[in-house]
């Protein structure tokens, strides 16, 4: 039997406070989560942390909260930290907002949540951000590096994002 449970679904506008507020906190998860992650050998690679927030972000408040926590996380952990490289970031902030856009609309169509939309959300954000990153650096091999390396932080985001999203929705 396929996980489904209606959730409360959240479109904020840009002149809310709590878009930007949201977004805030959300950004703040994307540059802790990441920090703990790099912690492990290869934990940003293994466990794809830059993604996480800007998911939940999506999902349950919609797209302009996710495409900010999008473009922002990434942005932020780059010249903060220094990761991603620079050389990385078009192909992370691809993936993001493909992320964001794909979680955002599947949320609005369907107000549920579901493992099945979680997964083909994934699917959607790496196999476009795979394309993207092959044709920027013509390496097939470097491109599917999340696939190679990353399952486990695919797998983390499925069932982080539905746990979250299920146990934590005031409906």
């Amino acid at each position: 039997m396929i996980m489904e449970k209606e959730i409360r679904i959240y479109n904020y506008r840009l002149s809310e406070i709590k878009t930007y507020l949201l977004a805030i906190l959300f950004v703040i998860g994307n540059i802790a989560l990441p920090q703990l992650c790099h912690l492990i050998p290869n934990g940003g690679k293994i466990l794809l942390p830059i993604y996480f927030f800007t998911f939940v972000a999506s999902y349950k408040y919609g797209f302009k909260v996710g495409v900010m926590t999008a473009i922002l996380s990434p942005v932020i952990n780059s010249l903060l930290f220094g990761m991603p490289v620079l050389n990385l970031l078009p192909a992370i902030l691809t993936k993001s907002i493909v992320l964001a856009l794909s979680a955002s609309f599947v949320a609005n169509k369907t107000q549920k949540i579901s493992i099945l939309n979680l997964l083909m959300i994934v699917l959607i954000y790496q196999v476009v951000g795979t394309l993207v990153e092959w044709a920027m650096t013509s390496s097939f091999y470097i491109a599917i590096q999340d696939f190679r390396l990353g399952v486990p932080g695919m797998m983390i985001q499925i069932l982080g994002v539905y746990f979250i999203l299920t146990h934590f929705d005031n409906k």
